[in-house]
């Protein structure tokens, strides 16, 4: 692998909320130019606007195409150039149209592979969210790594859309990610049950799934109660846990996740980061935005392409195998953990 600079896209978010300000203040470190090269999409009006009104020291330069990108400066990408307000603390139509535009010229220069990796700014959620959709949300903190098994679900939808092969799905797209994106050898991963005491999702549903993982060499443990299993810090004992719904994933996630949140969506050909939190419209202009998310949103797209680059480069070229290796199961049963039937007694 060479040493050039990974050239990291990041997209400015909703202008009206915390956007630039941590993201210029990410930068406000000069090592992190030594690491990356940034490209910030956005609006060279609404950057001026904010690096004023806050008094940051970043420097940028304004570029056009993100091929004139310069190693060793913020590179700032007038994908936005019309008049924009910025109204610190509320989403507006047009603080709405220029993320729409940002992001249409990022889709636009991904296609034609002008940047390494994405990191998304933050932005309001989408009221009509994709609540299927083939990725998996994994939470990474300090101290643990979460998979989301279902998204934006209603608490009375969420047992309907659990199944057996969504469960191996997911869990796969975790493990694949666990060895490729975060370069973990053999990954454990925690299945957490749905219900605090085991109930027909567990014994149908889950138990069958964590079954079918094993099957395929995976190793995958529970279904573990959620309040025990974090109670107890059982999650130190695993590389992730697969929790089945929203806040059975991100309470405990932002319990343990002090310091900084990133999200991340594995699944995907690029590698697409964002900061745990939102705009946070009610800090908006005042100053006092945490740029660290910011700053291990950008650290993480940064390390996972160059894990994956380390992951990939041995099977772009595999030595012919000549002999059979009968699969031993000694780490399978170094990790054994205790069952359902033992944990729901």
């Amino acid at each position: 692998m060479d040493n050039k600079k990974i050239r990291v896209a990041i997209t400015h978010g909703d202008t009206n909320g915390i956007g630039y300000e941590v993201i210029l203040r990410a930068f406000e470190d000069p090592m992190m130019l030594d690491m990356c090269t940034p490209i910030i999409y956005g609006s060279p009006k609404a950057a001026a606007f904010h690096r004023k009104a806050m008094g940051i020291e970043t420097q940028y330069s304004i570029i056009n195409d993100a091929a004139e990108a310069k190693d060793g400066r913020v590179n700032l990408l007038a994908a936005f150039d019309e008049e924009l307000k910025v109204e610190f603390g509320q989403p507006t139509e047009e603080s709405a149209k220029a993320a729409k535009a940002v992001m249409q010229r990022v889709k636009e220069d991904m296609q034609n592979h002008l940047f390494d990796v994405l990191v998304l700014g933050p932005v309001v959620p989408n009221p009509n969210p994709n609540r299927d959709e083939k990725p998996l949300t994994i939470l990474i903190g300090d101290r643990v790594r979460i998979g989301l098994l279902t998204n934006h679900l209603p608490i009375k939808e969420v047992a309907q859309n659990i199944s057996v092969e969504k469960i191996v799905e997911k869990g796969t797209i975790f493990f694949k990610s666990l060895k490729r994106d975060f370069r973990v050898n053999n990954p454990r991963v925690a299945v957490l049950a749905l219900n605090p005491q085991a109930g027909t999702e567990e014994e149908q549903i889950i138990t069958p799934a964590i079954a079918e993982l094993e099957k395929q060499n995976m190793m995958a443990f529970g279904p573990y109660a959620a309040e025990e299993f974090f109670a107890s810090n059982q999650y130190e004992q695993f590389d992730g846990v697969l929790a089945m719904y929203d806040d059975q994933g991100t309470l405990p996630f932002n319990a343990l996740s002090a310091d900084y949140g990133v999200k991340f969506k594995a699944g995907m050909t690029a590698i697409c980061t964002t900061a745990e939190h939102g705009p946070e419209f009610e800090i908006a202009g005042k100053g006092i935005a945490d740029a660290n998310s910011m700053r291990h949103a950008i650290y993480t797209a940064v390390d996972m392409y160059r894990y994956r680059a380390e992951y990939d480069e041995p099977l772009a070229n595999p030595l012919p195998k000549l002999y059979h290796e009968k699969r031993e199961d000694g780490d399978k049963a170094r990790f054994q953990m205790p069952r359902a039937k033992d944990i729901f007694k």
